[in-house]
């Protein structure tokens, strides 16, 4: 089974794909969809909907995880991640109909045991639950895999989580 996270952002939006076996989880890719801070909004969204089109496309995923919107100090920011997050949402049920999210702290909760983790912990254990040799970057890339690994060991619980 192919599933990928998705870690939603304007500027970058990061994305790791995992394959689960019977009994294993390997990585299979991960990286960012960047967008230029230069470039009109509209321009932005378009760039991530190709991005995130390309991404499907090209792996095929049976089922798909979205880290939920989470922000406190800056709306202005917030919103403009929303934007990319309903661009992201929109693509992603076009092409998938298996689609889950996840909040963070039920990512910290899964990946550690412990809903107040810090960034360093989760994503030390991404390369360790997937075997890597280092910290995937950018951090946003990191982040995805979480998602994504976080997807892997609730899928049992799917149907809390479904959209």
């Amino acid at each position: 089974m192919i599933i990928v996270g998705f870690d939603p952002g304007l500027a970058t939006l990061g994305y790791g794909v995992i394959e689960v076996g019977k009994n294993s989880i390997k990585m299979v890719d991960y990286g960012a969809i960047i967008t230029p801070k230069d470039d009109p909004l509209p321009v932005r969204l378009n760039k991530i909907e190709k991005g995130v089109f390309s991404i499907i496309d090209k792996f095929k995923p049976d089922e798909v995880a979205i880290e939920e919107l989470f922000f406190v100090k800056n709306i202005t920011n917030g919103i403009a991640v929303a934007h990319a997050r309903g661009v992201l949402l929109l693509t992603v049920s076009k092409y998938c109909q298996c689609l889950f999210e996840y909040t963070p702290l039920q990512i910290k909760q899964a990946l550690t045991g412990y809903g107040r983790a810090e960034k360093r912990q989760i994503q030390e254990m991404v390369k360790r639950l997937l075997n890597l040799k280092a910290i995937p970057k950018p951090d946003d890339a990191a982040d995805a895999l979480a998602v994504a690994l976080t997807h892997a060991q609730t899928r049992k619980f799917g149907s809390m989580f479904k959209i």
